[in-house]
């Protein structure tokens, strides 16, 4: 993480800022993310839990003729924890909410606010906190209005923007709301970094986005992808991939009746891997059993579940 030390001189021509999305799984952090930083940059399925680690997005641009630079990170969805993973995906949730600059809570229509599973870690922000009330689209504008005074009552927010991320409806009020709230200071990042994670991540959560698409009950939560080889040459990229599952039926049901399945989220992967690249892809595939690696605190740091 860069260095936010409060700057001393006054800095008046350029907002820069940590911009944190939170919620409870599968209420369109992703999507959101994805249509405010403008890239596909975490995956997004209909199935609850798919982000897993806390993925930062940059955008620099100008906002009434002021440059700026927004760090977005989406968060993995807040769960009660079952697993040494669940433990660690909190923990990238926690991490962002103390040093963000503007808290983007995102709730559906359709959610209760008592009891609701955001509101302790909420305490945890210093940051202005705008309430993102999410897919509008599914409800009326009675509803909408009546679920915004509820959350009004529970946790008077800086601000309640009602949006539908998925339509894209109301984004350009949400864009100021945060923007205007980040605080004056230089950019943290270079002017064409899109993102903090490597290559390589963008390629393992495609590769697992397709195994949440295709598979169903336990297979998408039992499954990491690791990327072995990632070689960049001047026609194509050569990119091999283990993915790992928790018990021996689990692998076969990955690998399907005579690798079907395995080639067809092959096939997937390697033509989304090739849009976010720009670039021909080769991709191998391999799949491994590392029993009850969602529990072993030694595999996890492996797999980048640290901070």
């Amino acid at each position: 993480m860069e260095d936010k030390t409060e700057i001393t001189t006054p800095f008046r021509n350029h907002r820069a800022g940590f911009v944190s999305i939170i919620g409870k799984p599968n209420v369109g952090k992703s999507t959101l993310m994805n249509v405010l930083v403008g890239e596909r940059m975490s995956i997004i399925t209909s199935k609850a839990q798919t982000t897993r680690h806390r993925i930062m997005g940059i955008l620099n641009g100008k906002h009434e003729d002021i440059p700026f630079q927004l760090v977005y990170s989406d968060t993995p969805g807040v769960i009660k924890p079952a697993y040494k993973l669940h433990d660690s995906m909190m923990t990238f949730v926690k991490g962002s909410l103390e040093d963000a600059d503007v808290v983007l809570f995102v709730a559906e229509v359709g959610e209760k606010v008592t009891d609701h599973e955001v509101l302790p870690l909420l305490k945890r922000a210093d940051a202005p906190i705008v309430l993102v009330l999410n897919k509008i689209d599914l409800s009326d504008q009675e509803h909408v209005n009546a679920k915004m005074a509820e959350w009004e009552a529970a946790i008077q927010p800086d601000a309640i923007i009602p949006i539908s991320a998925l339509h894209q409806a109301n984004i350009a009020t949400l864009f100021d709301a945060v923007i205007t709230r980040l605080p004056f200071h230089p950019p943290y990042f270079e002017e064409d970094e899109l993102t903090d994670k490597p290559e390589r991540f963008f390629a393992s959560e495609i590769i697992r986005e397709k195994i949440f698409l295709n598979y169903r009950q336990e297979i998408p939560y039992s499954s990491e992808v690791v990327i072995s080889e990632f070689k960049e040459r001047d026609d194509m990229i050569v990119i091999r991939a283990e993915i790992l599952v928790e018990r021996k039926s689990q692998k076969g049901i990955i690998i399907g009746e005579k690798g079907e399945m395995l080639k067809k989220i092959g096939t997937q992967a390697r033509l989304d891997m090739e849009a976010f690249f720009g670039k021909k892809v080769f991709l191998e595939q391999h799949v491994r059993v590392e029993p009850d690696w969602r529990s072993k605190e030694n595999k996890l740091r492996q797999f980048g579940y640290d901070e």
